[in-house]
């Protein structure tokens, strides 16, 4: 299908053509193939009249945990750190099944897709006893929404027994964990460009999961060329937990088992030193920022003005430690945190929506096809109709008033040339149902 976008009020490229005015963008099937000022002749299946429009690239979330939408708002753990937060809901998440994995994979995507995301990862750790295929149903589950996506198949080797946090119900020895990081890639992995699914292999952390797994996770990640992604220095206790046990600060680590290198992105880095970030930018290593949990859990602010000229991002995170999947607020506060403690210059709307898109395609090493709006590129368009309440007064920056105002949602979002977001609708003819089945498989979980 060809589509012209034409009047386009305001188009933000994020590349070399940069912002744009009046603009016009083609899309053959899902290919950007025009982009300028002057609307193209020829023959166009649809013509989308764009003249109270923003257009942006799709934003590129790059750390998630799908499942946790099914327990939001849980109150006993409202107020808890992180080491106390996983502890408690471990015991709910233990119990998580093949349709629990679907349902709360699509309801995720529904947000995103709604607040702009068109690329999104995951990272999924967590597999009750003999429920590999959760894995599988989360892949159906965005597929059925839409979204291009970069799941990481996640692991845990390391139970309470052996010192670490989740319960035995919930970990893999080694020898499974690498069968299913085999059988995934072969199963998923798509290397060619404009591939809609593609994995990386991701260790959930340094207190879940052997220094062995680490270093063979690393090794199957190199034989097979895909990435890989852990969460790393999240909070004081982590820090103190591998002080304790290997005698070293996290990223000193991660330097240790070979895990600082160019196929790594990390999600959090909030405690660390400016050595350490001298460390990770020498190797190249990606980092995901995600500012709204580390606000709900209390634990810290992420040094990402320090980090400029790494390839920085954004991670909406678990919508357990969020509450949300809305990467609109997630580049607002990053902008916002950054300015807490840094000062009013420290990050620019501007800034923040390249970590929401451009920054996210390169962490995900997806930049030849995704993250800006340029001829050759993916069709992973989102656009603001900018006559709305909440834009009213805020034009003299049309790009900035979506991080500065409250834009709450996308009116248009297509990925890979297909619409999923159209008015501010979804394209999801059983949203309805999901929602209602979340709801119930959230109470079953909640009640034990």
């Amino acid at each position: 299908m060809k589509y012209l976008f034409k009047d386009i009020n305001f188009l933000e490229t994020l590349s070399k053509q940069g912002e744009i005015e009046d603009a016009c963008v083609v899309v053959d099937d899902n290919v950007i193939t025009y982009v300028g000022k002057v609307q193209p002749e020829g023959k166009f299946d649809r013509i989308v009249d764009c003249s109270n429009m923003v257009m942006l690239p799709g934003f590129v979330n790059t750390h998630h945990h799908f499942y946790q939408t099914l327990t939001r708002n849980v109150k006993s753990v409202q107020s808890a750190k992180l080491f106390d937060w996983l502890v408690n809901l471990y015991e709910i998440w233990k119990n998580l099944d093949e349709e629990s994995s679907y349902v709360s994979a699509t309801i995720a995507s529904c947000e995103m897709a709604l607040s702009g995301v068109t690329t999104s990862s995951d990272m999924l750790y967590l597999y009750p006893y003999g429920r590999n295929a959760i894995f599988d149903e989360e892949i159906k589950g965005v597929s059925h929404v839409g979204l291009r996506f970069h799941p990481t198949r996640g692991s845990m080797s390391m139970s309470k027994k052996d010192g670490g946090l989740p319960p035995d119900s919930v970990v893999q020895d080694e020898n499974e964990i690498l069968s299913e990081y085999e059988r995934v890639i072969s199963k998923y992995h798509d290397r060619s460009k404009y591939a809609m699914t593609r994995i990386a292999l991701a260790p959930c952390s340094p207190f879940s999961v052997t220094e062995s797994l680490m270093i063979k996770t690393l090794e199957m990640a190199k034989k097979h060329g895909v990435l890989l992604h852990t969460h790393l220095a999240e909070t004081k206790d982590e820090e103190e937990f591998c002080l304790e046990k290997f005698g070293l600060r996290p990223v000193d680590y991660m330097e240790k088992l070979g895990w600082l290198n160019p196929q790594v992105w990390f999600a959090h880095t909030v405690h660390v030193s400016d050595r350490d970030i001298e460390k990770m930018k020498a190797n190249d290593v990606g980092i995901s920022h995600c500012p709204t949990s580390n606000m709900r859990l209390g634990s810290g602010i992420a040094p990402i003005s320090k980090m400029k000229g790494m390839r920085l991002s954004l991670g909406i995170d678990g919508s357990a430690s969020n509450d949300t999947s809305n990467m609109i607020l997630e580049a607002r506060n990053a902008m916002l945190l950054q300015r807490v403690k840094y000062g009013p210059d420290a990050m620019t709307p501007k800034e923040a929506l390249e970590m929401a898109s451009m920054g996210g395609a390169r962490v995900l090493r997806m930049d030849d096809y995704i993250g800006s709006i340029e001829v050759g590129k993916a069709a992973d368009l989102v656009m603001f109709d900018m006559n709305k309440l909440a834009f009213a007064g805020g034009l003299d920056d049309p790009v900035g008033a979506i991080i500065m105002c409250d834009a709450q949602k996308v009116n248009f979002n297509m990925v890979n040339g297909r619409v999923i977001v159209e008015d501010g609708n979804l394209k999801v003819e059983d949203i309805d149902y999901l929602i209602k089945r979340q709801n119930e498989i959230s109470r079953k979980l909640l009640k034990g």
